[in-house]
């Protein structure tokens, strides 16, 4: 009980930590979204006093405010629920964030569970038939893939599949531009899981590989222990040994990287996001920095912070529960 109460408290510590990081560090960077909106307008024609009366009534803040006048303004409207406003989208960043999360989470949580279960499979497979061709091909295709940027493999991915095969829909988007989203009918579930399958195997085909490598080592690492050679010489059979003594082992250490890897989830998969126009966290995200949007940055990254820290906790947790020689007091 002692050691979750250091752990809840070292968690805060972290996230405040990295909210004042995130809050401060964007906001020392060259350029204001006044500056970056009044050449804006300036370029259409109007004067310099008719582009910064238009300016100031968009931005819901002052850029050029005191720094720890603009911080005690973002801490206390977190205490409220309050995390500003987008002069971009002009909507509230809890709104932006309510549309946001889910479609991140729905899109991003299907690959990862795809991706881990595929690599944990596979990465033990090829553990057990390392030097062979089927090891070499798979070694070589992860460090490929694991090094390959989403976007330009979600770029080949639209060129092949959906407008030379035309097994996908070629517009991106969520879902098709005739789908209604007000009425969640069987059209609608369509449409978006067919304007999903294509994020989706992009981000499982970029990530696998780094789950297949690691499944292979901390399986090769257990092969060689001691347990695993008494069981063998104990008579048992291959496929208890393989699920009890060495999957079950060599597992562990991806299990606490998938806890960690659900609170990055929140973040979205910016690449992959902007590639598709899918309007999750990431995509914001991007239009939120190209924008200088500071309430729609610090609101993004306030979730994915919040998300990444709880998920900390409970990787350590599951590591806890899984691992009954791991002892917390």
């Amino acid at each position: 009980m002692r050691w979750i109460v250091r752990k809840a408290i070292f968690s805060a510590v972290t996230l405040f930590c990295a909210i004042t990081l995130t809050f401060f560090l964007y906001r020392v960077i060259p350029g204001n979204p006044v500056d970056l909106m009044l050449n804006y307008y300036m370029s259409l024609g109007y004067s310099y006093e008719e582009a910064l009366s238009r300016v100031l009534m968009m931005v819901p803040f002052v850029p050029t405010a005191p720094l720890h006048e603009q911080y005690m303004d973002f801490l206390k409207g977190i205490l409220t629920g309050d995390f500003g406003y987008s002069f971009t989208l002009a909507q509230p960043i809890t709104r932006i964030l309510g549309y946001a999360i889910p479609w991140t989470v729905f899109s991003v949580s299907i690959s990862l569970v795809i991706s881990f279960m595929l690599g944990t499979v596979i990465g033990m497979y090829i553990a057990y038939k390392r030097g062979s061709l089927v090891d070499r091909v798979m070694s070589f295709y992860a460090s490929i893939t694991t090094a390959m940027p989403q976007n330009i493999l979600g770029f080949f991915l639209i060129w092949s599949l959906a407008i030379q095969l035309r097994w996908f829909p070629k517009e991106l988007g969520p879902y098709g531009p005739t789908v209604d989203p007000s009425k969640f009918n069987l059209e609608f579930i369509l449409s978006v899981l067919r304007h999903a399958a294509l994020p989706i195997l992009t981000y499982v085909l970029t990530t696998i590989g780094s789950w297949v490598l690691m499944m292979k080592s901390s399986t090769i690492s257990v092969l060689g222990e001691y347990y695993v050679t008494a069981a063998e010489a104990r008579g048992l059979k291959d496929r208890r040994i393989v699920t009890t003594y060495v999957g079950r082992n060599a597992v562990l250490p991806l299990f606490t990287r998938f806890a960690i890897s659900l609170g990055f989830m929140f973040g979205g998969a910016l690449l992959i996001e902007n590639l598709f126009l899918y309007p999750g966290v990431g995509r914001y995200l991007t239009i939120g920095i190209q924008m200088r949007d500071y309430p729609l940055v610090t609101g993004c990254f306030l979730i994915t912070s919040i998300a990444t820290v709880l998920s900390n906790l409970f990787a350590d947790l599951l590591y806890s529960r899984l691992d009954p020689r791991i002892k917390f007091e």
